[in-house]
């Protein structure tokens, strides 16, 4: 017997489904291609790009932090602009907020003229999703990236589902595989909302000429990923800036709602200590995954260097490191 996906999430998801990652999306027919908005002129810059991508992140963090009063800069943590990833200037401005506040890790990562990046891990307290925001410029300045992922807190096999939107079952995974099945459903009933799914719709729709990434999800991806991952690749233009701006925006207030309108918190001892188990070892995978893009996006040297430091301490992975 296999599980799979709720037919209201699949059908939710078919309009966007084209522009996510090969190995969760759901395969939609190829008309759904039709609708990609036109490309209009190459009018934006890579400097002024990131510029205001940065920007924006900076008044995101703000935000955050004026929420999750908690939430504490890191500065021994943290990159100044004086150090050089590729030859530009990098920022990251790392923080946070142990106990009660439930913040794990959050960084902010700039590189000038290259990427703009938003990385938030949650502590064992609650299920909320990890959060990964992250737009670079890649083919010599003329197109622009972003990932976008809600990542799940429990393993639900998502990188097992097949072509048809089916999870191994039973016959695989024994009673495992129940467990699984109501982790993705948790995912789906808590946070896979409609609400969400519009959301990433309306953020594939309002782009010109966007297409799926064409990097391969390494092994540590497919471990990483959430079930809603979006992965795409769009020219560099003025309108696609605003629409990424827009969509690493929206995905941050998503985040900062769950974290902080409770109602997600485990029940005190075994779930949460599970959970820290869980996330110490997911975030090693992530930190394996950000590792292959990096280096194939930077270099082995300064793609090492920057993963490193975007994916935080990994043996402290919720009290924190660092002053």
């Amino acid at each position: 017997m296999k599980h799979s996906t709720p037919a209201s999430l699949s059908a939710a998801l078919t309009a966007a489904a084209a522009f996510l990652t090969p190995s969760t999306a759901f395969l939609p027919p190829q008309h759904h291609r039709t609708t990609i908005l036109p490309i209009t002129q190459l009018s934006a810059t890579p400097a002024s790009a990131i510029s205001t991508l940065s920007t924006s992140q900076a008044t995101t963090i703000s935000t955050i932090a004026s929420a999750i009063p908690d939430l504490a800069p890191k500065p021994a943590l943290s990159l100044d602009g004086t150090t050089l990833i590729a030859g530009s200037p990098t920022t990251l401005d790392a923080r946070d907020a142990p106990g009660p506040a439930n913040v794990a890790w959050l960084a902010g990562v700039t590189v000038a003229d290259k990427m703009s990046s938003l990385t938030i891990f949650n502590g064992p307290l609650t299920d909320v999703p990890h959060l990964l925001s992250r737009a670079v410029v890649v083919d010599d300045g003329t197109s622009l990236t972003l990932d976008l992922d809600f990542r799940p807190r429990a393993y639900g096999a998502y990188e097992l589902k097949d072509a048809q939107g089916n999870y191994p079952g039973p016959e695989t995974f024994g009673r495992q595989a129940f467990e699984y099945s109501g982790n993705r459903k948790d995912f789906e009933t808590k946070y896979g909302t409609e609400e969400l799914i519009s959301f990433l719709q309306a953020t594939v729709a309002s782009m010109e000429g966007a297409a799926p990434s064409p990097r391969a999800p390494s092994e540590f991806d497919k471990l990483t990923d959430g079930p809603l991952v979006m992965s795409i690749t769009m020219p560099l233009t003025d309108g696609n800036v605003a629409a990424v701006d827009r969509a690493m925006t929206g995905a941050a207030n998503f985040w900062l709602r769950w974290a902080t309108e409770g109602g997600h918190e485990h029940r005190p001892g075994a779930p949460i200590n599970s959970q820290y188990v869980y996330d110490t070892k997911y975030r090693q995978n992530a930190y394996s995954g950000l590792l292959g893009i990096y280096e194939g996006i930077f270099g082995a040297g300064d793609g090492a260097v920057l993963a490193a430091k975007e994916s935080g301490p990994l043996d402290e992975a919720y009290v924190g490191g660092g002053s």
